[in-house]
């Protein structure tokens, strides 16, 4: 379940967007994108627009919830039959998302007066099939936000032009059903395409937020299905290890990431009787020191903190030693297992502490599970009866 951006300056070829050097992130001299919802916004604005009026702005500009005003180009447009169809090519600008360059279509038919606005699944849009979702069990997964953001323009258009604002806009991905298979959209129980995405309108580059975003949605998804345990993992490997040793079902595993943090954080708001977070050694020593990101460029692993702990689980001061002075937090558990210093326990006991404070009092169990690049468990805040292997992948 992930959005990105699209569109960067009015006027150029067909298939690019438009506008919106406003929301340069001169920051970091990186360069936003705009989300899948407002892409589809302009779509539909464009389409009815030629419902009315028989012409399709190009390029067609339209207003976010915070007053940019981007301008989008048309990358497909069809007016025929009583309905008409326009589409905006998505630019994910420097963040890296999965639906870059997919041709987002919007088609737009009216309805009779009284109707209001009646959203539709086209095509590579999926719906929602579980209940957890900010929407109901059956509706297309246009969120509420872009559903906001297509009224308010379906609304100006009608009344510039004369028309009612009783309409069926259809969204479409192109591809969006292959696409959605890279995405949590599956897990969460959206069928059959992609969630059309956006609270801003705009995407800053790695901030990640469509990410987070799908942690909450899996969080709420498994508490509407009645789940009391979860699992916050790092990564496929992990996901493999707590199958193994929890059992828990496919609704139950959240794919945390680097982003521990995000998970408590909402958990803390949102309880369920019992957390577990697995992952491997060198990222979860990462959580056990304080982070809450555990990405590379954003942490590391340090091995004086190691070392630390290391001396407080037994080790002499020469393997501590070594241990601060180690290339890899893997390299570290291994001098310690080879000692006989349980490191993997000590970290996983750390971590949940630092899990606990962020829960501040949240009514949660915590455990944590610490494996190896083989899958192998290496530490367990609470007891095992030895190692379990599930994968030779890397977490």
């Amino acid at each position: 379940m992930t959005d990105g951006g699209t569109d960067t300056t009015a006027g150029t070829t067909k298939g690019a967007g438009g506008g919106g050097r406003d929301a340069q992130l001169k920051h970091t001299g990186l360069r936003p994108g705009w989300t899948t919802g407002a892409c589809a916004t302009a779509a539909t604005t464009a389409a009815y627009t030629a419902l009315l009026t028989g012409g399709f702005p190009d390029p067609v500009t339209i207003t976010l919830p915070k007053g940019q005003t981007p301008a989008f180009a048309l990358a497909a447009e069809e007016l025929s039959g009583g309905a008409a169809m326009a589409g905006v090519v998505k630019d994910a600008g420097d963040d890296p998302d999965v639906t870059h360059g997919a041709l987002v279509r919007a088609t737009v038919r009216p309805l009779p007066p009284g109707a209001g606005v009646v959203f539709r699944a086209g095509p590579g849009v999926g719906t929602v099939t579980r209940p957890g979702l900010p929407l109901e069990v059956g509706e297309p997964a246009i969120n509420p936000v872009p559903r906001q953001l297509m009224r308010a323009h379906v609304a100006e258009v009608a009344r510039r032009y004369g028309g009612t604002g009783d309409v069926e806009i259809t969204v479409a991905v192109d591809d969006g059903e292959e696409i959605a298979r890279s995405t949590w959209n599956p897990r969460l129980g959206i069928l059959g395409g992609l969630s059309v995405l956006g609270t801003t309108g705009v995407v800053v580059p790695y901030s990640c937020s469509a990410w987070i975003d799908s942690i909450r949605r899996g969080v709420d998804v498994a508490r509407a299905a009645g789940r009391t345990h979860v699992a916050g993992c790092t990564g496929s490997t992990s996901e493999k290890t707590v199958l193994a040793v929890h059992g828990l079902p496919e609704d139950a595993l959240l794919d945390m990431g680097d982003f521990a943090g995000a998970v408590l954080k909402y958990i803390r708001r949102h309880p369920v009787a019992r957390l577990t977070l697995c992952g491997g050694f060198a990222k979860l020593s990462k959580l056990a020191a304080g982070h809450l990101d555990l990405h590379s460029g954003r942490s590391q692993v340090n091995k004086a903190f190691l070392a630390e702990l290391a001396s407080a689980a037994g080790a002499d001061p020469a393997l501590a030693a070594r241990v601060a002075e180690s290339n890899t937090g893997l390299e570290a558990l291994r001098l310690c297992e080879a000692a006989g210093v349980a490191l993997g326990d000590a970290v996983a006991l750390r971590a949940r502490a630092e899990a606990l404070a962020v829960l501040r009092g949240a009514p949660v169990a915590v455990d944590v599970i610490c494996i190896d690049r083989a899958g192998t468990v290496v530490g367990r805040s609470e007891p095992s009866t030895g190692g379990t292997t599930v994968s030779t992948r890397p977490s």
